[in-house]
């Protein structure tokens, strides 16, 4: 379960990773019109990345220790990903209301694929289980 938990974590941080990508490059950072802080996406991101390298240390180690503070940051990502989740959805429904592109000022948000979303948050909460599941000791 331990390297079932990892591998899912790698699958979310792709996902994340291409998303912060695109929230970048499209002027994300800069403020304007997006809808998420960027102390919360860089934030989402630190805190995730970090929990990895533990998760990690503890695959390697088998340190019980590492596994539930991996755990431990792991509850934090998902309150800053629900806040995210929770900020994005009425861009996503304002780009659905007006298909004709997304124009200069429509925030970075918005090229978020529908997909991409879905398959992190989906990621996301599969390794949260697996995570805990692991550093509890069950599934072998």
């Amino acid at each position: 379960m331990d390297i079932a938990a990892l591998i899912t974590w790698v699958i979310t941080a792709v996902g994340g990773f291409y998303m912060l990508g695109v929230w970048l490059s499209h002027g994300g950072a800069r403020g304007g019109s997006s809808r998420l802080p960027a102390p919360v996406v860089f934030g989402h991101f630190a805190l995730a990345a970090v929990g990895l390298v533990l998760w990690i240390v503890y695959v390697v180690t088998g340190k019980g220790a590492a596994a539930w503070t991996a755990f431990g940051l792991l509850l934090p990502v998902a309150l800053l990903g629900f806040v995210m989740l929770g900020r994005w959805i009425p861009v996503h429904r304002g780009r659905a209301a007006a298909p004709a592109g997304a124009g200069p000022n429509a925030p970075a948000e918005r090229r978020f694929p529908l997909p991409v979303v879905v398959g992190h948050g989906i990621a996301a909460v599969v390794t949260l289980v697996l995570v805990l599941l692991s550093a509890l000791g069950t599934g072998g």
